[in-house]
């Protein structure tokens, strides 16, 4: 039975897995790149998740502040409570730029609202 040379193939696998690898030895050493590979998925698919929590967060806050500056309403919860009731299905993040670009149409948001 002939010998097989596995270098081209095994070189060409582990040079796919380096993508993942920075410096040290998680640039060198095989296993090591493989280990930070599996923690850079994993931390990029815990994070994407993460991602949309800490945005709409924000634009919670952002929104909250301006109503309570402007005197909306007393809060962001009652603000919200009125926008379903009145039926004006605007979004948080819609919602959080009309707060920070113009500040009057937020107001009259409001004003429709209650009337």
């Amino acid at each position: 039975m002939t010998r097989v040379k596995r270098g081209y193939t095994a070189r060409r696998r582990r040079t796919k897995i380096r993508v993942f690898a920075s410096t040290g030895a998680h640039s060198r050493l095989t296993r090591t790149i493989t280990q930070h590979k599996m923690r850079a998925l994993f931390s990029s698919h815990r994070d994407r998740g993460r991602q949309k929590i800490n945005f709409r967060r924000l634009w919670i806050t952002r929104i909250n502040a301006v109503t309570r500056e402007n005197k909306v309403f007393h809060s962001y919860s009652r603000l919200i409570h009125n926008l379903y009731k009145g039926q004006l299905l605007l979004n948080r993040k819609i919602l959080a730029q009309i707060a920070i670009s113009n500040k009057n149409c937020l107001y009259m948001i409001s004003n429709k609202i209650i009337k």
